[in-house]
């Protein structure tokens, strides 16, 4: 059989769960499918990485606003290589390329699949309209990391529900567990083995509230002395988010250390993870905790209640409220068998549910289905 040729779409190839999945995409189907990249905005660092390893990338520069010239660039690419599966990641990636697909004389088959959802999650009729009567009937296959993000295209955007896939999130659990010394897990990535650690992996940025994370963990700091609270990650919102640790009180208490590429290791090191979202798909980072053997403090928002179950693999708690993030980082540290049962709860859930292999294979099984067939888009 010879390699499907794969078209991936994104906006740019950065450090995002929707990007990672087409990294590890790529590289687990080498030699069953000879894949492009296409970015709409930018390379990206983990495009750059792909690139290095011989991956054919095109970047189509695409402006501000609607720039219906990329849908044009986007065609011309595709015939080009000929290819024979468009895989749109996010609806301003398929919204390109279902333009583009006209052009191809109908020829690549297209399928969208979606991520997270903004928030608030609203549409605008006109965008909705369009995606009924014209958008879905250009989309020959339609994926969603969740039911959450499922739900987000049918309520929100109009998409037919009856045929939308879940395909979920999958990570390389074998790359991460809990370590055989905890103390030693700490001194290797320059924490004290004396200490606790709360660990928080993210981008710096508004729907990641980081705020609500950081007065919650305010509010505990007196009743936990020996335990800090380690931020992962960068973005426009880091030198506020200092700030307001001085603000409150928690400088000391609170390490930055930035984009790390050692994330195992530093899962490996922490005590329990949290997530404060106000909008959540299938966190990537969540189910690395859970692998990791973590208990994990999330939001009751989007897929989180999906992947956690409150009481079993973690704890619930409203979006925004400091209060109650704080009761439940109080919990999982005062009460060390509950916290240990539900770290080993998460860490089997993502072993039997979110494997990275599983995932990946369902998407070329995708991919095979429609090169295989030759049919027009359907006229629902």
């Amino acid at each position: 059989m010879k390699p499907l040729r794969v078209a991936f779409v994104v906006h740019l190839m950065q450090v995002a769960g929707a990007e990672v999945l087409v990294r590890e995409t790529v590289r687990r189907l080498k030699g069953r499918i000879t894949p492009t990249i296409f970015c709409l905005d930018a390379v990206g660092r983990i495009g750059e990485e792909l690139v290095a390893e011989g991956v054919d990338l095109v970047c189509f520069g695409r402006k501000p606003g609607r720039d219906f010239g990329v849908s044009r660039r986007v065609a011309r690419a595709i015939r080009e290589r000929d290819i024979q599966v468009v895989h749109a990641h996010q609806y301003t990636p398929f919204f390109y390329s279902a333009l583009a697909k006209p052009l191809c004389a109908f020829r690549p088959k297209l399928i969208l699949t979606e991520h997270g959802r903004h928030y608030p999650d609203r549409v605008s009729p006109l965008r909705r309209a369009v995606n009924r009567l014209a958008l879905d009937r250009l989309a020959d296959a339609v994926t969603a990391c969740c039911h959450f993000s499922k739900e987000g295209l049918t309520k929100t955007d109009g998409f037919a529900g009856r045929r939308i896939e879940v395909i979920e999130n999958g990570i390389e659990i074998d790359a991460y567990g809990p370590p055989a010394d905890k103390g030693l897990a700490k001194e290797d990535v320059g924490l004290d083995p004396d200490r606790r650690y709360l660990i928080h992996v993210a981008r710096h940025h508004p729907v990641k509230d980081q705020t609500t994370l950081l007065r919650g963990f305010a509010l505990t700091a007196p009743d936990l002395p020996g335990v800090d609270l380690v931020m992962v990650g960068d973005g426009p919102l880091r030198g506020e988010l200092e700030s307001l640790a001085v603000e409150l009180r928690v400088p000391e208490r609170v390490k930055w250390l930035g984009i790390r590429t050692d994330i195992p290791d530093l899962m490996r090191a922490a005590d329990a993870f949290v997530l404060t979202s106000l909008s959540e798909a299938a966190s990537l980072t969540l189910l690395e905790a859970m692998a990791s053997g973590l208990p994990a403090v999330v939001t009751n928002v989007g897929g989180n209640p999906e992947i956690v179950r409150h009481e079993r693999e973690g704890l619930l708690f409203p979006r925004s409220d400091a209060a109650g993030c704080a009761d439940a980082i109080r919990r999982l540290f005062r009460d060390d068998e509950l916290a240990a049962r539900l770290g080993a709860n998460g860490r089997a859930r993502a072993a039997e549910r979110y494997q990275l292999g599983t995932t990946v294979e369902a998407y070329f099984n995708l991919y095979c289905q429609l090169a295989a067939s030759r049919r027009r888009p359907s006229t629902r």
